[in-house]
């Protein structure tokens, strides 16, 4: 008799992990994920196998790609993103307590940015300290006192959550500058619906798509002139940034103007797109560039990426600039150990969604504590983000342990430290087979003005370790995404 060839859908051990599809050791399939359980399960013997390999030949046809930089390369590498054919499934309870607490972090984060350029009443009464503030790498002193349309300065922000072994939601991080990974999560929706319509058309998930026009929406709502039909424009630094894909898409998608820094040009404190027909002014700039490079003038004299002048536009109202210039002081990751402290001094509430304990490596207490346990930690340098510049300390060789320590030593305040998490894992499948992998979520929130209000994209993307093992799930890293439900 030949042998039992084994399902495609057949569970794993859980190793003592939190699973998103199976709980009682992999014995038991969690309720909201019984529809989805039984499609797979039905499927035949390399169907699986077959639909994952259609979702990677699509991904490859319409050009979804993330480029990859690497010291080790000459040139940089291009890839589609690894695509996930198993969706991650949030119950509907689950997700509006994480969408109340998104809410409530961006507000306070919004409030804490909006008072380090104008009082700095927080500083004064000794919650977030002086030195944190004008010492942070992303603080703008060429900010103190300018008006910000309708005083939102993070529009468009990626919270970054996980989940522990007991299922518990932690923000990981918070993305307040260019936060990337919008296109993906619109792009694998309308995948799934195009590749697999029988299993998204026959369950009851709340819609993407209609987050894009209240993105635009919202972007809308910030031109400062309160134009009815304001010129919008996605600032991008071209076609060798690794999210370029995602800018052309958001342009396409949203029908606003895609333009480099040599596209405009600034002139009597206003912002103009060139063009055949000439001049045109531009009210809303969705910039996709960092700080440093968006006017020679007022920060990096040497970029070219940016057009000089515009800061001055800004400066004078005649442009609105999103995300503001200067958020990212509050995205700085010493900074987020504050942030639950901004939640109750801006709303008098108690964080919904807590942070992973942080050790601030510029305190000497917690310094000590951290070095004497470096091979329990995650150590990560404040300025970068990505997953550069990282020690996980448990998979940590002692060359890279010893390496990490004398960093510490040296410039301590460029270091955060957090226990290791062990992560919540979904399956994926992997040569036809489910195989458990490390997730996060990026969940991504829209501030606008007026009417427009704060609109959390229902689902936001998982990102995949797809190495087993590993806990690294960022794009720039070769992590990889799957659709995310939100049950209606």
């Amino acid at each position: 008799m030949g042998a039992v060839e084994r399902s495609p859908i057949a569970p794993y051990a859980l190793e003592g992990f939190y699973d998103e599809m199976f709980a009682e050791n992999g014995l038991q399939v969690r309720s909201h994920y019984s529809q989805v359980y039984e499609r797979f399960a039905a499927l035949k013997a390399g169907e699986a196998g077959a639909k994952q390999a259609a979702f990677n030949r699509r991904m490859m046809e319409e050009g979804i790609t993330f480029t990859l930089y690497s010291p080790s390369q000459i040139q940089p590498l291009e890839r589609t993103i690894p695509f996930d054919l198993i969706p991650r499934v949030i119950p509907k309870t689950e997700w509006d307590v994480l969408e109340k607490g998104l809410l409530q972090r961006v507000t306070a984060l919004n409030r804490f940015v909006y008072d380090v350029y104008h009082g700095q009443q927080i500083v004064k009464d000794g919650i977030v300290p002086r030195r944190m503030v004008v010492a942070n790498k992303y603080f703008r002193p060429e900010m103190m006192h300018v008006r910000v349309p309708e005083d939102v300065y993070i529009t468009a922000s990626g919270i970054d959550l996980i989940r522990d072994e007991h299922g518990a939601y932690y923000v990981l991080e918070d993305n307040l500058r260019c936060p990337s990974g919008f296109s993906y999560l619109f792009k694998s929706r309308s995948m799934m619906n195009q590749l697999y319509p029988e299993l998204t058309l026959s369950s009851s998930i709340r819609d993407v798509e209609h987050s894009l026009n209240r993105f635009l929406t919202v972007l809308r709502s910030l031109c400062p002139t309160r134009k009815k039909d304001p010129v919008i424009a996605l600032l991008t630094p071209g076609e060798y940034n690794s999210a370029y894909y995602e800018h052309t898409f958001l342009a396409q998608q949203m029908g606003i103007h895609l333009v480099e820094g040599r596209d405009l040009v600034a002139m009597d404190h206003k912002v103009y797109i060139r063009g055949l027909g000439g001049l045109t002014q531009v009210d809303v700039i969705y910039r996709r560039i960092d700080d440093d490079y968006l006017d020679p003038l007022a920060f990096d004299p040497n970029s070219m990426l940016g057009v000089a002048g515009i800061m001055n536009a800004y400066r004078a109202g005649n442009v609105a600039i999103v995300n503001a210039p200067g958020t990212g002081v509050a995205d700085d990751k010493a900074m987020y150990a504050y942030v639950p402290d901004m939640i109750r001094y801006y709303l008098k509430e108690e964080p919904i969604i807590g942070n992973v304990p942080t050790y601030v490596l510029s305190r000497r207490s917690e310094r000590e504590y951290v070095l004497s346990r470096l091979h329990e930690m995650v150590v990560k340098e404040t300025s970068l983000s990505g997953g550069y510049g990282m020690l996980i300390g448990p998979s940590a060789s002692e060359a890279e342990i010893d390496e990490f320590r004398t960093k510490i030593m040296a410039d301590p305040s460029r270091y955060i430290a957090q226990p290791t998490i062990r992560l919540s894992r979904a399956p994926v499948l992997v040569g036809g087979q489910l195989a458990p992998r490390h997730i996060d979520l990026r969940a991504f929130i829209l501030m606008g003005g007026g009417t427009a209000g704060v609109h959390v994209i229902p689902g936001g993307l998982t990102r995949v370790a797809m190495t087993e093992g590993s806990l690294v799930v960022n794009s720039s890293q070769g992590g990889g995404c799957k659709d995310t439900w939100v049950m209606a």
